[in-house]
């Protein structure tokens, strides 16, 4: 059973990305990055209908080369599709590099180094850190990690389970977009809206994923299964997004913090709603933040080849019956 090819590759770039973390150069989803915006130069209008468009292109490019890519390894052999999910897989995590960013930041604050601490913020989410003290630094830390926990690792491995190398690449296009335009700016509010809602929907069943896995693991981090899981219950749904409030009322759950409030992007401040009934994150607790998504990842990852050894073993069972 576990020689299944895309199980054994999502496990193997799942190990690559522990090891060696992001690619230092010529990192392909940095490449992808600099297409879209070049894209975005000729199809720009503000416009939904162009948002669509601009979101179609630049996905549907992607997948239609992870699927002519996955049908040739499939040709070459068992060995060649391993080595191709496995490569894939490792180009689009980015949990060992969020793990590494989070406890850069943790040391930071702890040290009381704020220049620093704001220098780095912006390698984890788009807000804006010149106003923001210690524990809001911490805070927008700690959401990051909860949320791009999933974003960053679970989808990745999830979709890789679903649909192999098209999946994997569809999906992390989809996240890379979402980051680049589907912000409520301005200039975005239309353009970006596509963008925003296909990521919403890709990311319905790995958020989830997310909040089990946190529930899970969180023990782990001496925090509490139970609060992990009531506060998913109780807050997730209050946040704007459909997938964020699962990771992050999860998270605060299991840490036993409060997570919300007063949240601050160059675009502007939103008034998010709070999560959790603990106090508010300080740097230490940016350290079991980085733990738990450690442990969330680990989780993930085995759940994910088991579940593609399930979906590679159910289309064995229909080729059989027919």
């Amino acid at each position: 059973m576990w020689t299944h090819p895309r199980a054994i590759g999502l496990l193997v770039g799942y190990g690559l990305d522990r090891v060696f973390a992001d690619p230092r150069r010529w990192h392909p989803v940095a490449g992808f990055g600099t297409t879209a915006l070049r894209v975005e130069h000729v199809l720009y209008r503000d416009s939904k209908v162009m948002g669509v468009i601009h979101s179609l292109v630049l996905i549907g490019a992607v997948t239609v080369l992870g699927i002519g890519s996955g049908r040739v390894a499939t040709r070459l052999g068992t060995s060649a599709e391993t080595s191709l999910v496995a490569a894939a897989t490792w180009a689009a995590l980015g949990g060992t590099s969020l793990s590494r960013v989070g406890r850069q930041m943790a040391d930071h604050l702890d040290s009381n180094d704020l220049p620093s601490a704001r220098a780095l913020l912006p390698s984890l989410c788009g807000r804006d850190p010149e106003p923001l003290d210690s524990d809001g630094l911490a805070r927008a830390a700690l959401e990051s990690i909860a949320e791009n926990t999933s974003d960053a690792t679970v989808g990745v491995l999830v979709w890789g389970a679903v649909a192999g190398v098209p999946g994997i690449l569809a999906y992390r296009a989809s996240n890379t977009l979402d980051a680049m335009i589907g912000y409520r700016s301005p200039k975005y509010l239309r353009f970006g809206w596509a963008a925003a809602r296909i990521d919403d929907v890709l990311n319905l069943i790995p958020a989830r994923l997310t909040g089990l896995a946190t529930v899970v693991a969180a023990p782990s981090v001496q925090g509490s299964a139970i609060q992990a899981m009531k506060m998913w219950r109780r807050d997730a749904a209050q946040h704007p997004s459909p997938n964020a409030g699962v990771a992050e009322a999860s998270a605060a759950g299991a840490l036993g913090l409060q997570l919300g409030g007063r949240t601050q992007y160059r675009h502007g401040v939103e008034m998010r709603p709070t999560l959790g009934d603990g106090a508010p994150p300080t740097a230490r607790d940016l350290f079991r933040a980085v733990a738990l998504s450690t442990r969330v990842q680990e989780l993930s990852a085995l759940a994910s080849a088991i579940l593609a050894v399930a979906i590679g073993q159910a289309g064995i069972g229909r080729r059989r019956r027919t």
